[in-house]
């Protein structure tokens, strides 16, 4: 197992759970439990853990979520009620 991230934010380790495993890749988030139980002080961070043969992969994935959230909302890819409107 190799590390992919390591946060505070929880929202970011969930997102990028949950886009690793659209794309075929089985995430191991360590120390989740720990951050609940230090009191959600967000003293302690989660580590995201892959396989070695996933790594590139995941590291892409995160590249890409990464450059989501800089590009904050409506900056990204036209949503669905975007496509095909003219501007």
């Amino acid at each position: 197992m190799k590390e992919l991230l390591r946060s505070n934010d929880p929202v970011l380790v969930s997102y990028l759970e949950h886009r690793l495993r659209e794309a075929g890749i089985e995430p191991l988030v360590l120390d989740a439990y720990t951050s609940i139980v230090e009191g959600s002080l967000g003293i302690l961070p989660r580590r995201m853990m892959v396989t070695e043969e996933d790594h590139p992969g995941a590291a892409r994935i995160l590249d890409e979520v990464q450059r989501e959230s800089e590009a904050g909302p409506g900056q990204g890819e036209p949503g669905p009620e975007k496509q095909g409107e003219d501007e």
